[in-house]
């Protein structure tokens, strides 16, 4: 009678396919770029608004209208940053999204589960900490949702300024952890920051979205035909009330992202990889630009701490996001039954968490939707935005910093390429040809190292012979 086989228990953060580890290589090398333009935007809205002789001219230049005024399309700089340029961050995470649900991690149900409840926990922590915040100080509840989301770029350039090197598994899980929020979050601003509906000019996007989707299904090709009516429905969508991002993701989503026999890559993958640069080098850092020049000073700062509302958001990023998305991860491994990669540790995980607190770009769009009507709040909650990002990424950066050796470990041994086949060892394993490479490899050294021994044999027995000989001529008589 066969003995009942005990099934292998299923790992979380293990290897990445080839396919996967190269997708993500590729997106992460385009968000690191940006993440570091992000750093260098910010830093100078900073400078900028907080100069004397230059603060006037931040103001000016940010609330500068242009855009016809006959379509109701006449708005700040600052406007167009955040409903316009960010239309074109949330369109990239939109065919972000839509690749991992037909060709990334959350195809697969049970892959998906880890990220996506990590998410909704690393969600839904940081609201409840900012809801008991601003309630025991007596604050308002209007900012629950700022604390929520994270900024993948800005947490991938403290990984790059830093010298850190995650490996590919939990990079993956970082990145698509960010997706996930980016739904979410985007569905935040779409019923709980809409207010009036203008239905004729809902109707028209919707058409335009239809219409989007039936060009893109009889395979009609050219920018020029898109890109005209991605900005009708843009203007349409911003129109009718709703935040005019939910275009972009909407349009993103419709894009077909499996690839058919013979293509190389997806039709969503091309467009991505042209548009994301885009994304990443111009659109997010010029929003950044024009939404984080707040005004710091001692005074600001010491209000960032005592204000309830500005205190839920830095503890809402600190503690609520770590908590909730360690928690949810080794919950979901709890009760899935999973094991942890047996190269990583759960301190990792936590590492990784506190580094999801960076909630900078739509955590300052939430920011300036939940405090429309309060200039002066707004200006505090970017300042406790940016004061919750930089301690969790300082949190992260020593977290991270203490495995780091452990990490260079990994990375050396995901890229080794001894065979020279352009592909890293570790994913050839069953591959018979692989092995019949390295043998040879091993034979052509052992070869070598027969040689170099024979050469060093005789150098070593010459010696000898020659320190006989003088050793006989010296002990002779005098």
């Amino acid at each position: 009678m066969t003995a009942p086989q005990t099934p292998t228990p299923r790992k979380v953060f293990g290897r990445l396919s080839l396919p996967e580890r190269s997708f993500v290589a590729d997106a992460l090398r385009t968000e690191t770029v940006g993440g570091v333009l992000l750093l260098l935007a910010a830093v100078a809205a900073l400078v900028w608004a907080n100069v004397p002789a230059l603060g006037d001219s931040y103001e000016s230049v940010s609330d500068f209208h242009f855009g016809p005024g006959a379509i109701g399309l006449d708005l700040s700089v600052a406007h167009w940053a955040a409903d316009g340029l960010l239309a074109v961050f949330f369109f990239v995470a939109g065919v972000e999204l839509k690749r991992e649900l037909v060709a990334g991690d959350l195809r697969d149900p049970k892959a998906a589960a880890l990220p996506v409840v990590a998410a909704l926990c690393g969600m839904a922590a940081p609201a409840l900490v900012y809801v008991f915040t601003s309630t025991a100080g007596g604050g308002s509840l209007a900012g629950w949702a700022v604390p929520t989301a994270t900024d993948i770029a800005f947490a991938l350039a403290v990984l790059a300024v830093i010298g850190t090197s995650l490996p590919s598994a939990l990079r993956a899980f970082l990145l698509t952890l960010a997706v996930v929020d980016d739904l979410f979050a985007i569905l935040i601003i779409a019923v709980f920051f809409t207010s009036d509906l203008n239905f004729a000019a809902l109707g028209g996007a919707v058409v335009g979205l239809a219409a989007f989707w039936f060009l893109l299904r009889k395979g009609v090709r050219g920018w020029y035909v898109y890109v005209p009516l991605a900005l009708v429905v843009w203007g349409l969508m911003y129109n009718s009330g709703i935040h005019a991002t939910i275009a972009g993701v909407a349009m993103g989503l419709m894009l077909r992202c499996h690839r058919r026999e013979g293509e190389e890559h997806s039709p969503g993958e091309h467009i991505e990889h042209l548009v994301r640069p885009l994304s990443a080098g111009l659109a997010v850092p010029l929003f950044a630009l024009f939404s984080a020049g707040v005004v710091v000073s001692g005074d600001a700062l010491a209000e960032v701490f005592t204000q309830p509302e500005t205190l839920g958001v830095v503890l809402g990023l600190v503690v609520g996001k770590t908590l909730g998305i360690f928690g949810g991860t080794w919950l979901t491994a709890r009760f899935t039954r999973a094991s942890l990669s047996d190269e990583l540790a759960w301190a990792d995980v936590f590492a990784v968490a506190a580094l999801a607190g960076i909630g900078f770009t739509v955590s300052l769009l939430i920011g300036e939707l939940a405090f429309e009507d309060d200039a002066s709040m707004t200006d505090s909650v970017k300042a406790a935005v940016l004061a919750g990002s930089l301690i969790a990424a300082a949190l992260a950066t020593v977290l991270l910093k203490i495995r780091n050796a452990k990490y260079r470990k990994l990375i050396e041994e995901e890229e080794r390429d001894e065979d020279l086949s352009g592909i890293p060892d570790v994913y050839e394993q069953d591959d018979p040809a692989y092995h019949l490479r390295m043998a040879e490899i091993h034979e052509r050294k052992a070869v070598e190292h027969r040689r170099l021994a024979r050469e060093k044999a005789a150098e070593r027995d010459a010696l000898a012979e020659v320190t006989d000989g003088a050793s006989e001529e010296h002990d002779g008589p005098a």
